[in-house]
C-alpha cells in the first residue's frame, strides 16, 4: 500500500505523525500488519520517505516494500513510476536504499529484463528477502529465469504490463504457469474485470494467491479530487481512482475487506477460503504468524470489521 487516509507514503514531506495517523486508520479497516510502499524515486526522495515511514514506529509496519526502480522504462509497463527514476539493477543502489531504510526493505518487486536484474535477485534472496517481479515487459523465458535466481512473487498481477500482449506466449501466461512464484491481486473491480480473476485464481489455486489493496493516499477518503504527488486525481463514488478525464488508473482506494467480499463473489470461493488470501497467507509468505484477530460480519452486501484485537 502506497498511502492511506489522505497520506501519500510517497510524499518526500511526509511527517511520522502523518503516516502513524495513516495507520491508525488502516486498522479500522483490520489489518493489524502492513508494509508500506515505496515506488520508483531518487535516492534522496525514497531516503526521506523511507525514514518518515520507519520514525512513526509504528507497529504496523511489518516492514517496507520496495516497488521500483528497477523496472521497465516503457510506456505501460512501467505504470506511474516516474520514467526518469528508472534505473538497472545494481547491488551499490540497493544497499544504499537498504541502509537509508535501517534494514528494513523485506520485498523487492523488479522487472527480470531490467539489466543486472537476475543477478541482484539472487544476491537479494541470499541476503534472506523477498523478490517479486513487476512492471515488467519481460519475455516468457525470462520470467522461469528470474523464478529459478529466487524470485517468488507477482506483484498485482495482470496489471503493471503492456496494454496489449501476444495472445501466447506472453508474461502473463508465464507468470500463471510457473508454480515457484505466488501471485498477488488487486480486486477492487477496476484493475481485473471479474472473469480475470476467477480465471487467474484457478490457475494459480487460492493457495498460491494474495491480496494486496496496492492502496494510494485517497484509500480511506471520500469522493473527490486530490494531489498524489504532482499528479491530480480523482476518487469516484463506486472507488475508481485516475487523472480527471483519463482512462487509466491511478493507484487504489481498495480496503481488504472490500478484496475479500469481491474475491468470493469473482470466484464462488467461501469465506473460509477467501480470508486467509488477505492475512495467512501474505503472513506466511513473510515468514510471519498473523497479527490480531478480525469480528467479521455482512451488513447492507458488504463485508464490515468489527471489533479488531492484537
Amino acid at each position: 500500500m502506497n498511502g492511506f487516509a489522505g497520506v501519500d507514503f510517497n510524499d518526500p514531506a511526509v511527517t511520522p505523525e502523518a503516516v502513524g495517523g495513516a495507520l491508525d486508520a488502516l486498522r479500522s479497516t483490520g489489518v493489524t500488519r502492513c508494509l508500506p510502499t515505496l515506488i520508483t524515486s531518487s535516492l534522496e526522495d525514497f531516503a526521506r520517505c523511507a525514514r518518515a515511514v520507519l520514525a512513526a514506529d509504528h507497529p504496523a509496519v511489518a516492514g517496507i516494500h520496495m516497488e521500483g526502480p528497477y523496472l521497465s522504462p516503457e510506456d505501460g509497463p512501467r505504470g506511474a513510476h516516474p520514467r526518469e527514476h528508472v534505473r538497472a539493477a545494481n547491488l551499490d543502489d540497493f544497499e544504499r536504499r537498504q541502509e537509508a531504510a535501517a534494514g528494513r526493505i523485506r520485498l523487492v518487486t523488479l522487472a527480470p529484463e531490467a539489466p543486472g536484474a537476475l543477478a541482484l535477485v539472487e544476491r537479494l534472496v541470499a541476503l534472506g528477502l523477498r523478490v517479486a517481479i513487476g512492471h515488467s515487459a519481460a519475455p516468457p523465458e525470462l520470467v522461469a529465469d528470474a523464478a529459478s535466481a529466487g524470485a517468488t512473487l507477482s506483484t498485482h498481477l495482470g496489471n503493471g504490463c503492456a496494454t496489449t500482449l501476444p495472445r501466447h506466449p506472453n508474461l502473463l501466461w508465464a507468470q500463471l504457469a510457473e508454480d515457484r512464484l505466488l501471485a498477488s491481486f488487486i480486486v477492487d473491480g477496476h484493475h481485473l474485470p471479474p472473469a480475470t480473476v476467477k480465471a487467474m485464481v484457478r490457475a494459480k489455486t487460492p493457495e498460491r494467491c494474495v491480496l494486496v489493496t496496492d492502496a494510494v493516499m485517497c484509500a480511506g477518503c471520500p469522493p473527490g479530487r486530490y494531489r498524489l504527488g504532482a499528479l491530480e486525481v480523482e476518487l469516484s463514488p463506486d472507488g475508481r481512482v485516475q487523472a480527471p478525464g483519463a482512462a487509466t488508473l491511478a493507484g487504489s482506494s481498495l480496503t481488504l475487506p472490500e478484496a475479500v467480499a469481491r474475491l468470493c463473489a469473482c470466484t464462488g470461493l467461501p469465506i473460509e477460503q477467501a480470508l486467509p488470501l488477505a492475512a495467512e497467507r501474505p503472513a506466511a509468505y513473510l515468514g510471519e504468524a498473523p497479527r490480531g484477530r478480525l469480528e467479521l460480519d455482512w451488513y447492507g452486501g458488504r463485508l464490515r470489521v468489527g471489533r479488531v484485537t492484537g
